[in-house]
């Protein structure tokens, strides 16, 4: 029977201060199986296999390969345990090429010289074989999130890993790259690599798992196969009720136009072309405007023009009549803007502070949190307090806990607490839901919708394609920098939409091309 399972951790306990992460959790791994890891966020998903990759050790449990006890104290136990993993937020030398990142840490000498070219051959090898080609000398600053998912993977190959983590690997993907990177696991599950998947897609889960464990509130609920078992079973399971996974709303009522974009253009940061290209539209108060389009296609920089963290070489910003196009980050938030923004550890929060201090940041100035420049530390104390416990922000000491420490679900739901409770008439969400469970998706959709029937503007940016067609209230599709087509959800397909974002049609002028 031992060899059954390929890796078994049993009984593991991981303690950090305030919380206890994993409480006495079983989890075993049968070879050339893809076995799913679901749960909440700050469910312990992340920090179990942190325990299995040597980067935590637990108080209690044992950990077996093949049905031997093993000890795993660092990263480097686990690599040589054949053991490797891609984790949430990528561990990459932003500066280094993709070929050094790769090999960095397992580098082949010779009398102390680098072998790069035996290296490259061999990462070559691996790229075509599972179909993961990505330029190696490019540095890894400036290419896309995907391509760098795909570095990580090709790390991992690499070092001939057998037991392969994916830490919520779809969590910045597009959804043809989710598709490729789903085909990629079968591809290793075929060959008899065995896979650890954390994730709270349910979607994905039912689509490429052969069996799930759950975890709810760092404890075990359950193992099953997913043949034997539905989306609505599983969320219930890893939610602990039953979740609305439509999202209900009303008619859209809009009223007066908040934000006037005319005629905008941001250039590229990594080419000399536009990534923005004269671009114009109107947000009206009492509507969500969904912009969708595969990752890439000028979103980021066009809410980056919007916001102020990048420069618009032509065009004007309009803010509830108000021309903004030349104001500063910090001006733009004061006339009215809140901004959930796409990437919550560069510009979301400040990861070395306190939940607390992150919570007013952009409101610290106003007289309830300051004095004559002295910062008021009970009043941010009891804010921040409200905010973490309407939305249910899990951390293990409270307001007064590091960002930093945090799970990714649970950083995104303190900046979404933030940005909704600003009471200012436009809101900019990107990516609101990216890395959240259904129970918290269920809550920020609720939320989303019930500002927008508060007559709030709300511009949305989302890669999920069920959100753009169940949230918007009208899509704006933007290709190669520019809006190629505004549809309706309510009368168009998500095949239509994908047309759209893969530019085989186009609208000119309201007519189709």
């Amino acid at each position: 029977m031992q060899n059954d399972y390929v890796i078994e951790m049993l009984g593991i306990r991981k303690e950090f201060p305030g919380i206890v992460a994993n409480d006495d959790i079983t989890l075993q791994l049968r070879r050339g199986e893809i076995h799913a890891l679901l749960g909440e966020n700050g469910a312990g998903k992340s920090t179990l296999m942190s325990v299995l990759f040597g980067l935590y050790q637990p108080e209690q449990g044992v950990i077996k390969k093949n049905g031997e006890v093993v000890e795993i104290n660092s990263p480097n136990d686990a690599t040589a345990l054949n053991i490797g993993m891609v984790h949430q937020h990528f561990k990459l030398v932003d500066v280094f090429t993709v070929l050094d990142n790769i090999i960095l840490g397992a580098e082949d000498t010779k009398m102390g010289f680098l072998q790069k070219k035996d290296a490259r051959a061999k990462v070559q090898a691996i790229s075509e074989k599972y179909k993961l080609q990505v330029d190696l000398d490019a540095k890894i600053e400036d290419i896309s999130v995907g391509m760098q998912q795909r570095t990580e993977i090709l790390k991992m190959l690499y070092r001939d890993n057998e037991i392969l983590i994916f830490d919520e690997p779809t969590a910045v993907l597009t959804p043809q790259e989710i598709d490729e990177l789903m085909e990629t696991m079968r591809g290793f599950a075929r060959e008899g690599k065995s896979i650890l998947f954390i994730t709270h897609k349910l979607n994905e889960i039912m689509a490429v798992a052969d069996r799930v464990t759950v975890l709810r509130k760092g404890k075990y609920i359950g193992t099953v196969n997913t043949k034997d078992t539905t989306k609505q079973e599983l969320s219930n399971m890893m939610v602990g009720r039953p979740v609305q996974l439509q999202v209900q709303k009303e008619e859209a009522k809009p009223g007066e136009t908040v934000l006037q974009i005319e005629g905008l253009t941001v250039p590229s940061r990594i080419s000399k072309k536009d990534a923005v290209k004269d671009v114009s539209f109107t947000v009206r108060a009492g509507e969500i405007v969904c912009i969708a389009g595969i990752d890439g296609n000028g979103q980021t920089e066009l809410v980056y023009g919007i916001s102020g963290l990048e420069k618009a070489s032509k065009g004007t910003v309009t803010l509830c009549g108000q021309d903004i196009s030349k104001c500063n980050i910090r001006r733009r938030s004061e006339a009215g803007m809140s901004h959930i923004p796409e990437d919550r550890h560069k510009h979301g929060l400040v990861l070395d502070d306190s939940l607390e201090n992150n919570i007013v940041l952009q409101r610290f100035r106003e007289k309830r949190f300051q004095n004559h420049g002295f910062i008021k530390k009970a009043a941010v104390r009891e804010y921040a307090e409200s905010i973490i416990g309407q939305y249910d922000v899990r951390s293990g000491q409270g307001a007064v806990t590091t960002a930093r420490s945090m799970s990714g679900g649970n950083q995104q739901k303190a900046i979404i607490g933030r940005e909704l409770d600003r009471e200012n008439p436009l809101l900019i969400a990107v990516q609101p839901t990216r890395g959240l469970d259904v129970g918290a998706i269920e809550y920020v959709h609720s939320q989303l919708v019930a500002q927008r029937d508060a007559g709030k503007a709300i511009l949305l940016v989302s890669l999920e394609l069920d959100e753009v067609m169940n949230l918007s209230d009208r899509i704006l599709v933007m290709y190669e920098g520019e809006i190629v087509g505004q549809l309706d959800p309510k009368t168009t397909t998500i095949q239509e939409l994908g047309l759209y974002m893969a530019g085989a049609k186009r609208q000119k002028g309201g007519e189709e091309a």
